[in-house]
């Protein structure tokens, strides 16, 4: 999918004066984010709730990270004050009763809180980390939300100039999605059976995901947009997880399941501990996580980065 302008402004943001505030911070892409900005001489503020967890993050000069629950209103209100712009990655892949966590309050209630709240600091920058696929008309809640997280904030920030950004999958060493899948592997003896298996992906480096993002905050033309972010290499599900067994030193034998049996797998371990993978991730695995040919690729190619990450050891 081509870069979509959806509205346009031009806020008085001055690269110059970069104090910026990351929610999500902690995570896998956040963590990369930070050095990057750091490394340009960004002030960084992160808010987190369990901050003892990730004191390491304090070697990066200008940062700050500090105790807060974003989805509390007047918590998320003082990390925000004050600043040039607003980077949002929050995002769950899975509702969890246990944590509170639900598609609604994650990625909805969150973003329209943060507009508003942009919209009434007079934040001239924000930032949304969405994701490819994302249509409020998706099945899966997980897409569907996505795409009413960013229609939100574009609707609500005001001056607030908004940037989505939509990727597929992101890899890179410590990822989810490539490293966990290995992770699985290496559990199973000999055969793992994946349901849908002629899905498409075209995976996008992680550092390549926080360049462009960097890049943007002082970029006027990528202001109202919704962005596609997409690797040089595309494959489809089977393909990429029978590299990855064969990049971390596995013989294994990925066996691709119809689709009857690709919504029993997700039936059935929907409801057993952990949620490995659920109706909704079958839902999201019917829509292509590919870019269109307009939309310019990253450039970082998946297999040198993560072969030598998941080489035995």
């Amino acid at each position: 999918m081509a870069a979509r302008r959806i509205r346009s402004a031009k806020p008085h943001y001055n690269e110059a004066v970069a104090r910026i505030c990351i929610l999500g911070g902690t995570g896998f892409v956040g963590q990369v984010l930070a050095g990057r900005l750091a490394a340009r001489g960004h002030q960084i503020r992160i808010p987190s709730r369990r901050r003892f967890r990730h004191r390491g993050l304090l070697v990066l000069p200008g940062l700050d990270l500090v105790q807060a629950d974003i989805h509390d209103k007047r918590m998320l209100a003082r990390c925000t004050e004050g600043m040039d712009a607003v980077i949002n990655l929050v995002g769950i892949l899975n509702e969890s009763r246990a944590r509170r966590q639900t598609f609604r309050t994650a990625h909805m209630a969150l973003a329209k809180t943060l507009g508003s709240l942009c919209h009434a600091q007079h934040i001239p920058r924000l930032l949304q980390m969405s994701a490819l696929g994302a249509d409020r008309n998706a099945r899966s809640q997980y897409l569907s939300s996505k795409a009413e997280a960013e229609a939100s904030l574009f609707l609500m920030a005001g001056t607030t100039a908004v940037t989505s950004f939509r990727p597929s999958v992101i890899f890179g060493p410590g990822d989810h999605f490539v490293t966990g899948f290995a992770r699985l592997l290496r559990r199973v003896p000999c055969c793992f059976p994946l349901a849908c298996p002629d899905s498409r992906f075209a995976p996008v480096y992680v550092g390549d995901v926080a360049e462009r993002m960097c890049d943007s905050l002082d970029d006027w033309s990528t202001h109202g947009q919704a962005v596609p972010l997409c690797g040089p290499d595309v494959y489809a599900f089977r393909e990429l997880v029978e590299l990855i067994a064969d990049m971390a030193g596995l013989r294994r034998k990925v066996i691709g399941l119809p689709p009857r049996l690709s919504r029993l797998q997700a039936h059935v371990l929907g409801h057993l501990p952990g949620r490995a993978f659920t109706m909704d991730n079958y839902h999201s695995l019917q829509v292509g996580s590919v870019c269109d040919d307009d939309a310019t690729p990253c450039p970082t190619h998946l297999e040198p980065v993560m072969r030598a990450a998941l080489a035995p050891r």
